[in-house]
């Protein structure tokens, strides 16, 4: 049997009288003397790619799989009542605690928990979830598990509930800040002519000033603060203690009611001499924490706005066309006088449907016109602004805003599948996955509440029964009332220790900042999946890129075809008949040529494709082979000559001549045939993206090493690399996808954090394999690549794998200028709250003032993240003309 006869026994299919399966070497082990005349140099290596292509096959199926299993085996919680990052770490540890459940998330600005059930928890994971969800609201927290599979217009209409429930309890915050407000300056009243008068305005004391001034009235005016504006404050402080969960509201409420009761005591008992009615400061304490909530809720809502804006984008009601059967409807008219619109839910559109868009609207879903023209605005899926022309046979994308005329488009997706949605969808997952930095936050937060409490204990003991006693100077204080009583200057830095300490600001201080991040990559054209890929990317230190559609602009053309004693369109017919089910952007560029000669595509039987090498077909009888040189070689006994190679490749270089400047990279496709060995090759010719090489330069300017991995002939990358400025010990060609692969681990081997950039199916394993992968997202379609990859680059451009970072950089500045001030404060605070300044110093803070600052510490948080939205992508000096056909 010949090397050609095995080829073609590798290629029967399933149900032949071969049995194909015999010649795997991943199953069987080959005889000798089966095949006494097979020649062993030619065979074996057509056996081990025959391996390749099935391990690389099964490697993707596999990925599959196990991504559709984890999806299966997670389901998400909706859950309310979380008021810092104490509560957080509380409602983990409890779902944690189920031995049904792998690992959980849990998100307190989204008010969300993913968890992740282990393989044996059962087939019924919405009984699981209901269960944990019972256990997660027993200890104070309302959690219900998410519908899924929500519709658009469900979906949009539940965000839309959630924003106006907000909004409402904005309203009703801000009502209970006035009203805390109102108290304050009634209970603080009395004060008013001392004030008045330290500025040189003289006002007589009167009746309404000496009721203020009387203990009786502040304490009524403290009792309606307790109970009015701060009664739900209070008794969800008081719920989370009682049921072991204590939050910041716990500590709050507990200094407010001891204040408050210390007071009551102290003027209800005046035998008791403790001289202790300090009404005012609880009074002061839930007015500044209530108004440090609104303001802290109202940054919240701001954090959340990108969102907002993105889900603003889905239309939920489409304008479906229905033409009568037989009506002729052509390309130039939008509509046909006999055709009918309807207004019908975005769900209810099915592949196919046309869809009519008028002047203004939004596009409802993904598909391609068919009738009319118009420019579009994609800027808020690819941060593009200018308008891109459309007419017929261009792609559209739900979410993108019709301008100047009407479009008829026919549908390609369904409206919970198209562009928009999935982004929202995405970017809504990457706010609920934490970063690992965020760790280090929870395990403060989680015994941060018991031990404010216990060093507050320990303040009060100090100072009553040691403190006064070793500096009896401390009772000089105004914090010890007129008479220095050692009990009131306890009990106001007792309180003072729980009410200044922040639990907030830690549980923030990621969360923020990661939901401004993602949300701003989104509008800028850059889907992220998660705070724990930008805690990745803004560590990357070497970048690897792929050449075909990565550096070049992916759309290749054949710009030569050449040939040893045949007809050049022979050559072009039975390469495209080989490539016509490829789907790699040079097997495409083969079969458009061949198409726009007109010429006649024979069928072929059986294909076999090799990623990075050729593929493989049996065309009219006879095998041929497209690909790399030495795979093509390898196929059959090579009859070719090496001075008739050397002929192809000049005779290409001639043909090639006007696409020989330094913007054009150029590829050569050999083609071989069954007993004639090499036959012909063509020159396929692609533009460098013009912000290549400017990217690779500020990569570089950032100290991040470029490596160029292809799979092409090493000349050709070697010519790409130089004009994009790749140095040459970075550059590597000829490389499968396994080899590809190889190099990203032997990097990271080095200690080095490693990004892959690539766009096609033979780059999955490498983005797979990286540590950050980033994939270019061509026409708007979902590929391996895609879905291999942690971010996408939705504007195709090259040059956002720079903003990528530039975004991950800041975000991750961000969060650890947060964790920082979050950590400090606590650490500056509580020591001058429990009194360390006192002796020394004189210094002592109040209850009040200890709330204040403490809500001063929550808005710095989630301000300083908001920052975030100022970050724009860097404008390179490089300007690209756009033109836009007239209309």
């Amino acid at each position: 049997m010949s090397t050609a006869s095995l080829l073609r026994f590798s290629l029967s299919p399933p149900n032949s009288s071969l049995r194909r399966h015999e010649f795997l070497p991943l199953h069987h082990k080959p005889r000798r003397g089966v095949l006494p005349n097979l020649p062993k140099l030619h065979t074996f290596p057509r056996i081990s790619s025959k391996a390749i292509e099935f391990e690389t096959s099964n490697k993707l199926q596999l990925q599959e799989k196990t991504a559709q299993e984890e999806s299966n085996s997670t389901v998400l919680l909706d859950v309310s009542g979380m008021m810092c990052g104490a509560c957080v770490t509380r409602v983990k540890s409890i779902i944690s605690a189920d031995e049904r459940v792998e690992s959980a998330v849990v998100n307190m600005l989204t008010e969300t928990a993913a968890i992740k059930l282990k393989e044996g928890a059962g087939e019924d994971f919405s009984a699981v979830a209901d269960d944990l969800a019972k256990k997660v609201s027993a200890s104070g927290f309302d959690a219900r598990l998410r519908v899924s599979g929500m519709g658009v217009e469900a979906k949009v209409r539940k965000w839309r509930e959630t924003v106006e429930k907000k909004e409402a309890l904005l309203v009703k915050s801000r009502n209970r800040v006035a009203f805390a407000w109102t108290l304050v300056a009634l209970c603080c009243g009395s004060h008013a002519s001392h004030i008045l008068h330290s500025v040189g305005i003289h006002v007589g004391h009167g009746s309404f000033f000496d009721i203020l001034h009387n203990s009786y009235v502040k304490g009524g005016l403290a009792l309606g603060s307790l109970l009015g504006p701060g009664r739900d404050l209070l008794f969800d402080g008081l719920n989370a203690l009682r049921k072991g969960s204590p939050n910041m509201n716990s500590l709050v409420g507990f200094g407010a009611i001891a204040a408050f009761a210390i007071s009551s005591v102290s003027l209800l008992n005046p035998e008791l001499q403790w001289n202790a009615a300090f009404f005012d400061e609880p009074v002061m304490l839930l007015g500044f924490i209530l108004l440090g909530r609104s303001l802290e809720e109202r940054a919240r809502i701001k954090a959340s706005s990108d969102m907002n804006e993105l889900l603003s984008l889905i239309s939920t009601t489409s304008r479906l066309v229905i033409a009568p059967s037989g009506s002729d409807v052509s390309s130039d008219s939008v509509l046909c006088s006999d055709a009918m619109c309807i207004e019908v839910p975005t769900d209810d559109i099915r592949v196919g449907d046309s869809i009519l868009v008028l002047p203004g609207e939004t596009i409802p879903v993904d598909g391609k016109v068919r009738a009319g023209r118009s420019v579009v605005d994609e800027s808020m899926l690819t941060g593009e602004s200018l308008p891109v022309f459309k007419e017929e046979g261009l792609s559209v994308s739900a979410g993108t805003i019709n301008w100047d005329g009407p479009l008829r488009i026919e549908a390609s997706s369904t409206g919970s599948n198209s562009t928009i949605s999935k982004i929202v969808n995405m970017v809504e997952d990457a706010q609920g996955r934490e970063a690992p930095i965020q760790r280090l936050a929870d395990s403060i937060a989680g015994p941060f509440v018991y031990s404010v409490m216990t060093l507050s204990a320990a303040t009060f003991a100090f100072w009553y029964y040691i403190g006064t006693h070793i500096f009896p100077d401390v009772l000089l204080n105004d914090i010890a009332g007129p008479d220095g009583n050692s009990l009131l200057l306890s009990m106001k830095l007792a309180v003072d220790v729980l009410v200044v300490s922040c639990p907030c600001a830690l549980g923030l201080a990621t969360p923020t900042a990661i939901l401004v991040g993602t949300s701003l990559g989104a509008k800028q054209g850059l889907l992220i999946r998660g705070g724990d890929v930008l805690e990745r990317l803004s560590g990357i230190d070497y970048i690897t890129l792929d050449k075909t559609g990565t550096l070049t602009e992916g759309r290749p053309t054949v710009s030569a075809v050449t040939s040893l004693g045949h007809e050049q369109s022979e050559i072009l017919q039975i390469a495209a008949a080989v490539e016509k089910t490829a789907s790699h952007p040079l097997a495409k560029a083969i079969i458009a040529k061949a198409e726009s000669l007109n010429l006649n595509i024979p069928s072929t039987r059986g294909q076999l494709a090799e990623p990075g090498s050729g593929t493989l077909a049996e065309v009219d009888g006879l095998l041929v082979a497209v690909g790399k040189l030495s795979w093509v070689c390898e196929r059959f006994q090579q009859r070719t000559n090496v001075s008739d190679i050397k002929k192809l490749e000049q005779s290409l270089v001639h043909q090639s001549a006007d696409y020989s400047s330094s913007n054009h990279s150029r590829t050569i496709v050999y083609v071989g045939r069954e007993g004639e060995g090499v036959v012909g090759a063509i020159s396929i010719s692609d533009n460098l993206r013009h912000d290549a090489e400017s990217t690779i330069t500020r990569l570089q300017q950032k100290g991040i090493r470029t490596v160029l991995l292809s799979g092409d002939r090493e000349e050709a990358v070697a010519a790409v690399a130089k004009l994009v400025g790749v140095e040459d010990e970075f550059v590597n060609g000829s490389l499968t996808p396994q080899k590809k692969s190889d190099v990203i681990s032997s990097l990271q081997a080095s200690g080095h954090r490693v990004a892959m950039v690539g766009d096609g199916i033979n780059d999955a394993p490498s983005l797979a394999l990286a540590d950050v992968g980033i994939a270019l997202q061509i026409d708007g379609q979902e590929n391996a690549a895609s879905n291999a990859s942690s971010i996408i680059l939705l504007g195709n451009k090259l040059s956002q794998v720079v903003e990528a970072i530039d975004l991950a950089r800041a975000t991750m500045s961000k969060v650890r200028q947060n964790l920082t001030w979050a950590v400090a404060y606590n650490v500056v605070a509580i020591p001058m709250a429990a009194g360390v300044l006192l002796p020394h110093f004189d210094f002592a803070m109040t209850p009040s003032l200890s709330g204040g600052m403490m809500a001063m510490s929550s808005i710095f948080v989630v301000t300083n993240s908001l920052l975030l939205q100022f970050h724009g992508p860097q404008k390179t000096k490089e300007k690209s003309e756009t033109s836009i056909p007239s209309l």
